[in-house]
């Protein structure tokens, strides 16, 4: 099964060299120089890696394809595709492992079902339709998302009060200068 490795981010310079937003925990692995990668959409390649660097955290790969900046401005956008390694890893999930999983509370309580995965860059957030048809998205951190459970069909939530829309009466604001929780103006 193919999986996304990276999605190019814009161009960087003149010579074809692109940003890129990494979905891969090995990019050091899945984009050595001679690695060929294979795109959505597919008419963007493939690409084969010949350069990358890291600065300030940010990957940069220049493609053999793309020897200019007008050749890496029209990749912006496309997503760098390969093959799932296989790796057993416990705590790595792929998005379409994770669609379709029932979201329950730690007390049981069905809270909805998982229909995605959105890559921010502090970390992932589940896209949960809660029964209401509504759709949150809840941080996927192991203090909020403390079980996956993919061969159960299930993920455990241990939400914040006011996270999930059908909880949002239970909201509490702080007052940024304080610290004090705020009314949310809900209150009787």
């Amino acid at each position: 099964m193919l999986l996304t490795v990276a999605r190019i981010v814009r161009a960087h310079g003149l010579r074809g060299e692109v940003a890129l937003d990494l979905r891969t925990d090995a990019p050091d692995e899945r984009l050595a120089v001679g690695t060929v990668l294979v795109t959505e959409p597919a008419s963007a390649g493939p690409l084969t890696v010949a350069g990358t660097r890291v600065q300030h955290d940010r990957w940069f790969v220049t493609f053999a394809e793309a020897s200019d900046r007008t050749a890496a401005e029209a990749l912006r956008g496309v997503d760098l595709l390969a093959e799932e390694d296989g790796s057993d890893d416990e705590d790595a999930w792929y998005p379409h492992e994770l669609a379709g999983l029932r979201a329950e509370h730690v007390d049981g309580t069905l809270l909805g079902e998982v229909v995605g995965l959105e890559h921010l860059p502090a970390h992932d957030l589940l896209v949960v339709r809660e029964p209401s048809g509504e759709r949150t998205l809840v941080p996927f951190v192991r203090a909020i998302v403390p079980v996956v459970d993919v061969p159960g069909g299930r993920v455990v939530l241990d939400p914040p009060a006011g996270l999930m829309a059908s909880d949002a009466e239970n909201m509490v604001v702080s007052d940024e200068t304080s610290g004090a929780p705020q009314p949310t103006g809900d209150e009787d």
